[in-house]
């Protein structure tokens, strides 16, 4: 993977970049000044980095903020120039935002979110494709878009009601209500609070230990929660290719190092 995407030449600082190390891949927004809210040309260069995913050999890919924030939403100086009239508007939510998210919902790879700061509109948009969340103890999570005057994109808002749950999600996008970290972990949206200056170190331990297991066995995993998440196939469907992984180098690998009271090599 490379990097991917940068901003129009007004907000040069603005870019989704990728970097690779050994079987785990790091995404950081970046949007320096405005805590990385996202620009459009950054929704397009997330769209970028997932479409054109090479996922050979990769394990694990961790989605992070630069310069101590998360996402502080979208980037609402861009937002005169095409929200006013509705095919634009929807050419934002459906052609550009929606499908970033729904190829991060896509990625058959896990995702750890790294949570520092602000986590707020687009950033809890983003943080809810994840599998594995991970905060600061200091992180703030929101959408207050209704001070704006304007309602979450009904996609996007049926993502982050399914990732936090009822009663949050009706305070965030209702009240404008802003929860920290604690709240979030409580809802079951956060796997882990600590302190802040423990959280990169905490996300790269938990992306170690997820690549360090069987790649087959994650994917086959995501493509279950998907299905779940879309309401659950019919027992035939799902039992038609349940068993496929019989005969894989993986599952004899794993079952061989049990054995032989070794670590595995996946």
């Amino acid at each position: 993977m490379t990097a991917a995407g940068t901003a129009s030449p007004r907000r040069e600082r603005a870019s989704v970049s990728v970097q690779r190390e050994g079987a785990v891949a790091v995404v950081t927004l970046s949007n320096a000044g405005r805590l990385n809210a996202m620009t459009r040309a950054m929704w397009r260069a997330l769209l970028a980095v997932f479409a054109g995913l090479d996922d050979a050999g990769l394990r694990c890919i961790v989605i992070r903020g630069e310069g101590g924030a998360f996402c502080a939403g979208g980037d609402i100086s861009e937002y005169p120039s095409f929200r006013f009239e509705e095919p634009s508007l929807r050419e934002f939510h459906e052609n550009e935002v929606w499908a970033a998210l729904q190829a991060l919902l896509d990625c058959p790879v896990p995702l750890v979110a790294q949570i520092e700061g602000a986590c707020m509109g687009a950033g809890i948009e983003i943080a809810s494709c994840c599998d594995i969340r991970i905060a600061g103890a200091s992180a703030k999570f929101g959408a207050p878009i209704a001070k704006l005057g304007f309602p979450m994109a009904p996609r996007e808002a049926a993502l982050v009601h399914g990732a936090i749950g009822d009663v949050l999600a009706r305070d965030m996008l209702l009240a404008a209500g802003v929860h920290g970290a604690q709240r979030l972990y409580d809802a079951g949206f956060l796997l882990q609070v600590l302190p802040d200056n423990e959280v990169a170190t905490a996300v790269q331990v938990h992306a170690d230990r997820i690549a360090a297991l069987a790649p087959q066995a994650a994917r086959l995993h995501k493509h279950t929660f998907a299905m779940l998440k879309a309401g659950g196939p019919s027992t035939e469907s799902l039992l038609a290719t349940a068993y496929d992984y019989a005969d894989s180098a993986e599952h004899r690998e794993g079952i061989a190092a049990f054995l032989a009271k070794r670590t595995p090599n996946f």
